[in-house]
């Protein structure tokens, strides 16, 4: 559309102009002025600046709607005193979210950043209208009512759809879609968090595919907006306010490589007790029972630790400070709020509580994202660790420091982007002085965390069903290659019980070298090639003495419709063969070969690395 365009003047193209609906006409009038005036790249600088913009918005509407909802509910409540109502709250406020989604919205919202990876390596990066506003309307009712995730993932969800969308409208390029996506991805963290330089190592780490410096100024500018946008409406106060009391120090050291450690088993844990609940909840069919079930579990344990509600952002800054009065605040344990005992079993109880909240917020329902229990779980971890250190007098460090770094060293491990975590973390605290401990511990997480699991919470599932892009071009391009349009099914097939004479008929009428054997059930038992039974089509003294079953090679290598197109890649590559029969339930199917999987690997390579 954007290599045809027609000149808005006064003639026939003006009379079309006139008969097209109002957002045809102006498309019309954008493509020809982009044309004229623009190449591709200034388009998409200018594009970059609305998308960054418009996710700032979406921050600011979603952090505003939330706020006002938890001091609407929450603005009376004494904290020296326990409070029934924290049972109800969450439970009330995923009803909301799940009546929203299938009764109002009647469409399915993903999960914030997996379902931006999806659009990405399954949809060619184009994601429905309704996440434009769907993710904050849902989350917003989920968070606002203490549903125990963060305001993250839906931004980045909702900054995603306008990018997918923009590109959809201009007809945009695969290439440029996902530029957009990043784009947008890193305009809304930049918003959410007020942290610009974070959003953009987010949107390459953990979103883009390839930096190029082609993408690398929209990134810039979309992250610049959004932090801009998110100045103007909410001020420029930072996330987490933060003092460094005492300078890093090199005999603390192995102290922060302990905390790496710490945080990277912690992580395990997260990222298995997450994945464990999702297996659960996706096991009950009904879409009732996991309401009732999941929002029930959660009500009774924010009750019992109300720490747990919402995002957490008040008990992480208190861990910040080095306090932990937060954490019995509103609960039945606040008389025991000086007892150092009480503090270590009650910090013990939330971190692995944490997770188990989170998930069965999203199990029953409801919309959030997994940044902020990694950082509500990362800062009670460093300062848990520096208490220990403190009181057992194996040294004396700073618990505030600590708590900060543990929340670096949690991210790192959780999404498996320790550059994200160093520096999301300096940018939200103001903690830049800590960086080198900020990398020490991040990475020994991240190393920690990957010996176990290869995988984030973000990319897990995806990677289980082959459908997570990574930076390897080649496997990214063949994971983009479906499946069903490779097989062919234009082989003559014969019959297990059939003569040589049979199979010479079917041969006659096919233009083919490879014939499979199969029965009436369609079960496959193997195939003819050509080049093997030629010698004998020529004697037909043989034609009703030789069969079928006798002549016939079983292949040691075939393709399930299971197998993602990599695997099936490697099947060509260890064979050697140039056909391979696609087996489902011991049914024929089909053949992939080898030279129409690569040709179709070529056209989709022009296809991505087209800008």
């Amino acid at each position: 559309m954007d290599k045809v365009f027609i000149l808005p003047c006064k003639s026939a193209n003006g009379i079309l102009l006139q008969k097209m609906k109002p957002s045809h006409r102006l498309l019309v009038y954008i493509l020809y002025f982009k044309r004229k005036y623009f190449n591709n790249r200034q388009f998409m600088m200018i594009l970059s600046v609305i998308i960054g913009f418009l996710s700032g918005i979406g921050a600011v509407i979603i952090k505003n709607a939330v706020h006002l909802i938890k001091d609407w509910l929450t603005s009376g409540f004494n904290v020296e005193f326990d409070n029934i109502l924290f049972i109800f709250y969450p439970i009330i406020g995923i009803i909301l979210t799940v009546v929203f989604i299938k009764f109002i919205l009647r469409q399915y919202v993903g999960d914030g950043v997996p379902s931006v990876l999806y659009a990405i390596s399954k949809t060619k990066g184009i994601m429905k209208l309704h996440n434009v506003y769907s993710s904050l309307i849902s989350s917003s009712l989920t968070v606002g009512f203490g549903g125990s995730v963060g305001l993250e993932g839906p931004t980045v969800a909702t900054g995603a759809a306008i990018g997918s969308n923009l590109s959809k409208y201009f007809h945009l390029t695969y290439k440029q879609t996902i530029t957009l996506l990043a784009v947008a991805s890193a305009g809304a963290m930049s918003a959410i968090f007020k942290s610009p330089i974070a959003a953009i190592v987010f949107a390459v780490e953990v979103i883009m595919l390839d930096l190029t410096v082609a993408s690398l100024i929209p990134l810039l500018l979309a992250s610049v907006t959004g932090a801009l946008t998110s100045y103007f409406f909410l001020g420029m106060d930072v996330l987490y306010p933060f003092e460094i009391a005492e300078q890093f120090k090199m005999k603390d050291i192995s102290y922060y490589i302990l905390l790496g450690v710490v945080t990277g088993f912690v992580s395990l844990y997260f990222t298995r007790i997450y994945m464990y609940f999702q297996n659960f909840f996706s096991g009950i069919s009904k879409w009732y029972v996991r309401l009732v079930i999941g929002s029930t579990l959660l009500g009774v344990l924010i009750f019992l630790f109300p720490s747990l509600f919402g995002e957490g952002y008040d008990a992480t800054n208190s861990c910040l400070h080095g306090k932990t009065t937060t954490l019995f605040d509103n609960s039945l344990f606040y008389a025991f709020k000086d007892n150092i005992t009480a503090v270590f079993v009650l910090m013990i109880a939330i971190i692995l509580l944490k997770v188990v909240a989170t998930s069965l917020t999203f199990g029953a329902g409801g919309i959030g994202g997994i940044f902020a229990p990694t950082l509500f779980t990362g800062a009670h971890v460093g300062l848990l660790v520096a208490l220990v250190i403190n009181f057992t007098g194996l040294g004396t460090i700073s618990e505030t420091n600590f708590a900060l770094v543990g929340m670096g060293g949690l991210i790192a491990g959780v999404i498996q982007a320790p550059l994200t975590a160093i520096f999301l973390i300096a940018e939200i605290t103001e903690g830049y002085e800590l960086f080198m401990p900020l990398m020490i511990t991040a990475v020994i997480s991240f190393i920690t965390m990957r010996i176990f699991e290869s995988n984030s919470v973000y990319t897990i599932q995806l990677a289980k069903r082959g459908e997570l892009l990574t930076h390897h071009q080649d496997k990214n391009v063949l994971a983009m290659l479906d499946l069903n349009r490779l097989i062919e099914t234009n082989f003559k097939t014969v019959d297990i019980n059939a003569s040589l004479g049979e199979l010479v008929k079917v041969i006659e009428n096919s233009n083919r070298n490879i014939f499979p054997v199969v029965d009436k059930e369609g079960n496959f038992y193997g195939h003819v090639v050509l080049d093997q039974v030629r010698h004998k089509m020529f004697r037909p003294e043989i034609y009703n003495t030789e069969r079928v079953k006798d002549l016939m090679i079983v292949p040691d290598i075939t393709v399930s419709p299971g197998d993602n197109v990599e695997e099936i890649a490697q099947k060509f590559h260890e064979s050697g063969k140039y056909n391979l029969p696609v087996i489902e339930n011991g049914k024929y199917k089909g053949y992939i070969s080898k030279a129409n999987l690569f040709g179709a690997y070529r056209d989709k390579l022009r296809e991505v690395s087209e800008y």
